[in-house]
Parts: C-alpha cells; structure tokens; sequence
C-alpha cells in the first residue's frame, strides 16, 4: 500500500539562490511596480524627504515605502503593520526594497504625509496609459459607489437618531424608577435591597447616556449636514441602493474607459448624492484624455438641467436618463414623453392631437422654464387619461434639446445604460472584493482620498497587465 506524500525534514539543509532576483521570475508584476517607480521624478510629483538631510540618522528614501504601499494594495495588505510583517518574511517585498524593513509608523506616516503626492502618481499611471496609446478616450462610463468608513452606524448621530434614541432610553429611565419604588413597597430584606441598588446603577447609567445624547444634540445645529461622527468626522450616513439600508461612509466616484475598462479619474465626498457630479467628473476625464469632444454616460442619479449645459459648453456630449418624477405612468395616465413638441412651431402636440401653446418663462430651480397648455381639455375625450384639472400643462426648459438628444441616443443600439453598467460597475466591484468586508483604513476625507487612490492605482496597474502583459507594459515605460 502506497504511502502518503512526505515532506522535507526540518533539519535538512537547503541551498537556496544567492540572489534575490533568482526568485522573481522575468513577466513578475513587481517587476512592473519597480520600473513604475524608478520612473517618477519624487521631487515633481511632491514626496517629502526626496532629498536626505545633511544631518541626523538617514531616512528611506520615498521610493522604498512606495514600492511597499503598491505592493501591499495590490495584494489586499492595506495595513501598515501587515505590510511591516511582509517585509520581514516575503522574498517579493525584499526585492522591492533591497530587504529594508520599515517600522509600521514609518510607513503609515508615509501614507499620511504624502496623501496630495500619492493621489498625482495614481494620475502619472493614467497618463502612462494615455500615452501608450490604451485609453481611446471614445467614451467614458461614469458612477459613484458607497464604501464603508471607519465610523461605525451606532457612532453617527442626526436630529432624527438622536430623538428615537432619547425616547427609547426616556422610557427606559421611566420604567427604572417605577420598578424601584414598587421594589420599595412591596418587598424587604437584603435581597431587595440589591435589586433596588442594581436598577439605580443601571438607571444612574442612563441618564448619563441622555445628558450625552442632549449634549450631541445642543452641538448638531452647527455641524456639517447636521450629522456628527465621533470615529471618522467627516464620514457621513448615506443610503445605498438596498432597500431601508445604508451606511457610514464615502461616495467614491469614477470616470471609466468603456474600452479597456481603465479608471481615468475618480474622486471621493462626503455626499450621499450624484447630482452635482457629473461636470466635475466629466471635466476630469477630458483634461486626462486631452480630447476636447467626450461622450459621458451616467445613471440618472447624475441628471441635473444645469450640470448638463455646462457639460455642453465644455464640448462634453452626456447621455444620462432622465428620472420620471411623475406617478401618472403607474396610474395609467399620460407622462410627458407622450407629448410630442414641434420646434418649428414651438408647440407641444398632445396624444388627442391637439395642441399646448408658450404662454410665459420662469424660473424654477435656476433653470428658465417654459409652460405650455391649452384650454380645450374640459372637452376632450381623453381628459381622464390627461389630467384632472381644467388644462394640461407641460413644462419645457430652454435648452431642452440637450434631453432631447439624450433621449435619442439612449433608443440606439448598443444600449448605452448597459454599456455603462458592464463597464463602471466592474473596477467598484473589483476594488470591494480586494477590500473584503473591511472599510477604508484612514480617517478624515484628505486621507480618504489618498488610500482610494492607492486602491485606483494598484486596480489600473493589473488591468493593464491584463491588456497587454508585463513585458510590452514595461517596455512601454522605458521609452
């Protein structure tokens, strides 16, 4: 009977390489963190301590706790104190670094210090790949996604979870001190006692728990967005596309090559919304690219009359859906898509054939609005249908046929919704996957920003070893 495979005796003595480089094989990603690196000008790109100091014990040098970062993200080692443990043990790490091994503060100050620096290397990679000739720059899918902060849910506090919680533990005192004078009236002894001295430590407890609480409160009117976080300050609660769930966190945004699948430009906020983000996205990608005419596309969380225009006047073709904000379709009524508007005339045409006149301009939300209607809906056949009022308005902003446009790509094919959703949608779900079910490391937005970039730079670097291979990346970078 055949035995089991046996291994080597502790004992036994091995004949390792006398080189380092004998253990990482030529088409090795570190290979390719290494080059990055060796090509970036420290000084330019802002490092501190680029240069040594003419006194005192010598530092590592910026490129040395780089390496390790790019390393330590591209393997899901977020951890300062994880990456010092792989800088004593993996042969990866210590060919990297020339077998240095920086203490965990060393290098989570690095990160900490040189957010600013970090986030322009993640764009030099991009700009690496512009140059290369990956991205086409022919349309970019852009999208915002919640990840998780440091702050806990039960650490954040709003108007509305102080309330609840105050009425919860209200009552809780209440009841306390119900329980206590029954205890006194009706029972006796040392047993009682007890009970009656545990129930006012409990109650003592709460009612330190509300002047907590209250304090909170009297501080909410001046906080930012009227929340407070007591972990990460600047985390904020948002709700997230499941239903009645949300979380504490950040809204990170992306600008996507629907191509190569490549993040051009991302960016993180503390906002639980996209509306205002499309300009600032879609403004980002263009300088990256260097195209004056970009096509975006975009959820319809990013539909904002105004963003669209500027987008405009910037040469930035959008695509996003408009939300229908009416509940007529759901009642079996006419919506305003089943109006169809003459620009010749300037009429609306109405689905009995009649027709909605200008009447005048406002203003509503900034935005100059056109309103339409006609008299003759008391008599038509299709009132109910329409309306339930006397007249049928409809309401036109100037620059319309920028929807109007909109609305017509979105009925081509290829869909462009889910173009978008195949291409955006991917590098958030990659990133999650390598985070796990842990959150961001850092605290505050400015640092927030620096470990999102990391993760952006360690999430482009494999995708573009995907797309054309360690060699012809790395011959790239020499040239």
């Amino acid at each position: 009977m055949a035995g089991f495979i046996e291994g080597v005796s502790r004992d036994q003595t091995v004949l390792f390489p006398d080189r380092l480089d004998d253990w990482i094989g030529e088409d090795h990603l570190v290979r390719v963190v290494d080059l990055f690196v060796a090509e970036l000008d420290f000084m330019d790109l802002g490092f501190s301590r680029s240069q040594p100091a003419g006194t005192g014990r010598p530092g590592y040098h910026p490129s040395v706790l780089l390496k390790i970062f790019i390393y330590g993200y591209l393997n899901r080692i977020p951890s300062s104190r994880r990456l010092e443990r792989e800088a004593c043990r993996n042969v990866e790490v210590m060919w990297l670094t020339g077998r240095l091994v920086p203490d965990h503060k060393t290098i989570a100050d690095f990160r900490r210090d040189n957010g600013p620096a970090i986030r322009r290397t993640c764009a030099q990679f991009v700009e690496l790949c512009r140059r290369i000739g990956m991205l086409s720059g022919a349309c970019i899918a852009v999208d915002g996604s919640k990840f998780k902060a440091v702050n806990n849910r039960d650490r954040n506090f709003t108007k509305n979870k102080i309330s609840s919680r105050l009425a919860h533990l209200e009552a809780d005192a209440e009841r306390y001190i119900k329980e206590m004078a029954r205890l006194d009236n009706q029972e006796e002894g040392q047993v009682c006692s007890e009970k009656v001295a545990n129930l006012a430590r409990r109650q003592k407890r709460i009612r330190e728990e509300i002047d907590r609480l209250k304090t909170l409160e009297a501080a909410l009117p001046e906080a930012p967005d009227g929340q407070i976080s007591l972990t990460d300050p600047d985390a904020r609660a948002m709700a997230t596309s499941a239903r009645l769930s949300g979380l504490v966190g950040y809204n990170v945004q992306s600008a996507v090559d629907t191509d190569t699948h490549l993040i051009v430009a991302h960016d993180v906020t503390n906002q639980g919304f996209d509306r205002t983000q499309l300009l600032p996205m879609a403004i980002s990608a263009q300088k990256v690219l260097g195209h004056k005419k970009v096509h975006v596309i975009a959820d319809k969380g990013y539909f904002s009359g105004t963003q669209i225009f500027a987008c405009h006047e910037a040469g930035i073709s959008v695509t996003v859906p408009r939300p229908e904000t009416s509940g007529n379709r759901r009642k079996g009524k006419f919506v305003k898509a089943d109006f169809h508007y003459d620009p010749e005339r300037d009429v609306y045409h109405c689905p009995a054939g009649r027709e909605l006149i200008y009447r005048y301009t406002r203003q509503e939300g900034g935005l100059n609005v056109r309103r339409y209607w006609i008299n003759e809906c008391q008599n038509c056949e299709l009132q109910d249908q329409c309306t339930s009022g006397k007249e049928r308005r409809i309401s036109r902003w100037e620059h319309e046929y920028l929807v109007d446009e909109m609305r017509n790509r979105l009925g081509r094919d290829p869909d462009p919704m889910t173009l978008r959703r195949c291409t955006v949608e991917h590098p958030f779900g990659t990133i999650k996957a390598w985070m796990g079910s842990t959150h961001f490391q850092m605290r505050r937005l400015k640092n927030v920003r620096t470990e999102m970039a990391l993760h952006v730079l360690a999430y482009n670097i494999k995708r573009a070893v995907n797309i054309i291979g360690v060699s012809q990346l790395m011959t790239a970078m020499a040239e």
